[in-house]
């Protein structure tokens, strides 16, 4: 028996655990408009319940959002790597210029290991990237493919 869907896989919201919720706020701040978030539509809030702090970046498809850590986990090391880690997010570009310029405004940001616009043929033919860290090592990643 074969099973037929007529949904449209769509992405509601992404959450992840950080080490550090005021420093991770700071950076995405700084990070999310340039990929399009609006600030105003941020949120923030407490989930007692499960005893942490999130902050949503919410924008017309889907949300993001970071999490406070338990505090018997909160000094462990973040490794993408690690199974259930994030191993990285991408964002989709509509131009390779896009990415170029992400990387310029990106450059004045507290991120870790930048690496600049480059294409990633073992990727694909046209793959145009820039891949960096936030300051948890989690990657991310703003891709351009023709």
């Amino acid at each position: 028996m074969k099973f037929t869907s007529y949904m449209k896989p769509k992405i509601d919201h992404i959450q992840i655990t950080v080490k550090n919720l005021e420093s991770t706020e700071l950076f995405f701040d700084q990070v999310f408009p340039l990929l399009g978030f609006n600030l105003k539509n941020k949120s923030k809030g407490h989930v007692p319940e499960h005893a942490f702090e999130v902050i949503e970046y919410n924008c017309d498809d889907f949300i993001i959002g970071f999490n406070s850590p338990r505090k018997e986990f909160e000094n462990e090391e973040i490794h993408r790597r690690k199974p259930g880690a994030v191993h990285h997010i991408a964002f989709k570009a509509s131009t390779k210029i896009e990415v170029d310029n992400f990387y310029l405004k990106l450059k004045s940001i507290i991120a870790k290991d930048i690496i600049p616009p480059q294409y990633y043929p073992q990727h694909g033919e046209s793959y145009y990237a820039i891949f960096f860290k936030d300051l948890d090592g989690i990657k991310w990643e703003f891709v351009f493919e023709e």
